[in-house]
Order: C-alpha cells, then structure tokens, then sequence
C-alpha cells in the first residue's frame, strides 16, 4: 500500500519543476511533459520512489542508527527542523559546515565547546569572570547552538543524510559520497540524480511540497523505530523466560544427582 497518494502529491504542487532551459538531462526519466515552458515531473513515479526510499528509512531506524537532514533553504528550514526532531533525528539547517562528515572528529569538538560552556554556567565559574567575558563566551555559545545545536547528540557519523535540494546541498552529497553514506533526496528537474542513492524526484521549491514527502519518509522512520522498541521488549521477555527456566533445569538436575548419590550409599552400605 502507497504511504503517499498520486492526488496529494498533486495539491501539494510535487510535479512543478523548473523551467525547460533549467533542466539537467539526466532527469529526463522523471519528466511527464512539459508545459508552458516549465517541465511537470511525473508523479506515478514519484509515488514509487517515495515508497522506495521510505523502507529503505524504516530499515535504517528499525537498526537504531540515525539519518541526519539537511536543507539550508529557506522554504525547507522550519519544516525540517519540526520533522526531524518529531523523530529524534539531527538535522542542519543552517550553513553546512565544511568537513562536517569528512572531518566529523574536529565538528565533535566543537559540539564538545558548547557543552563546556554550559558546565561553566551551571558550576558558577560564570560569575567570576569580567563582563566583557562573559559576553564573548555567550556570543560564542549562541553562534555554536545556531550552527551546531541540531546534531548535539550525533556521537558518530550518521547511516544515512536525506537532503531537500540536493543542488544547492552539493558540498554534503559529496562529503557522503567520499564517506560512502547513502543519499536520500528531493530531487527537482534542474539536478542530477545519478549522485543520489534514493531519487524522490519531485518540486524542491514549494513548502507544501516538501511537506507532504517528509511526511511520508518521517512517518516510515517512526515505523522503524517503534518496531525497535517493540522487538527489544520482546528479547528481553525472552531472556527473563530463559532465565527463569534455568533455575528449574538446575534444580531437577541436582535431584538427579542426590538420587544417584543416595543410590551409589545404599550399594555401598549393602
């Protein structure tokens, strides 16, 4: 069953691409026709590409590992950032970082500032320092919450980044390439869908648009992860079973053996 319908997808405004002297060859299997000189994507295939790279999250999330997000557009900003952390999931929403993959330790260690920064607050040690400190140290921590914050409990480097725009978040796909990461990603008719591993080719631009595809790949994450709780009540109940049984299994044994102790007297006693 289709998690995204062919109608939604249409309200939404999913099959507006860009126009025909904008367009990267390369999409021309996700292109319907064209119309007014705009290419209109072909959203039969945008339903089956969704439903792809929605199992292909559920998967990933069911494995307990995380998906980082990243759409530094204005139109993709907010409603990522309210999807992502609906799931629990990192996200970049401001300016990408250079090396954020590639060089993930020397990014670890900035996160790891911020925390310090939040010790010296919480400790007192704020206090005794002068204002002019104080108010650098704050400048610091706000920028750092600004471009850091969202990945704050990404400890190693993410399964798997889903990306809105995949052109203009070109830097991160090849950051992800290099590292060998798989690439998800809203791909509109002015990219090139060869450098992504799941292609939802569909409009980049609109706000309903992206909405109604993150939707479908969120819920699909949720799936997975509730899946995950799910199976792990389960391997612990069995585990208690196990243990519960393996008293028994002692206990019957050492009948067995008092019995033959009991038997190997009375031989000798006869």
């Amino acid at each position: 069953m289709s998690r995204t319908s062919f109608e939604t997808l249409l309200e939404a405004g999913c099959h507006f691409g860009h126009l025909k002297r904008k367009w990267n060859p390369a999409m021309a299997p996700y292109i319907f026709m064209e119309r007014n000189g705009i290419h209109i994507i072909d959203l039969h295939k945008t339903v089956a590409k969704i439903d792809e790279a929605a199992e292909a999250l559920k998967q990933i999330a069911k494995s307990g590992r995380r998906i980082l997000f990243v759409a530094t557009k204005k139109q993709a900003k907010q409603v990522v950032a309210e999807k992502a952390t609906s799931i629990n999931m990192p996200y970049v929403t401001e300016r990408w970082p250079g090396g954020m993959l590639t060089n993930f330790p020397t990014i670890r260690k900035a996160v790891k500032k911020m925390a310090n920064i939040d010790k010296l607050t919480s400790d007192g040690t704020f206090s005794n320092l002068s204002k002019r400190e104080i108010l650098q140290i704050s400048r610091q921590r706000a920028k750092l919450e600004k471009n850091l914050g969202s990945i704050a409990d990404l400890t190693r480097l993410p399964a798997a980044l889903f990306v809105v725009d995949v052109y203009k978040e070109h830097i991160a796909v090849k950051e992800a390439q290099r590292l060998g990461i798989p690439v998800f990603g809203i791909v509109d008719t002015n990219s090139d869908p060869n450098q992504i591993d799941f292609v939802i080719p569909a409009n980049d631009d609109a706000n309903k648009s992206i909405e109604v595809i993150l939707d479908a790949c969120c819920a699909a994450i949720a799936e997975g992860i509730e899946e995950r709780k799910v199976e792990k009540v389960d391997t612990e109940a069995a585990g208690e079973g196990d243990s519960e049984k393996a008293p028994r299994k002692r206990t019957a044994k050492a009948r067995v053996e008092k019995k033959e102790e009991a038997a190997a007297e009375e031989a000798v006693t006869e």
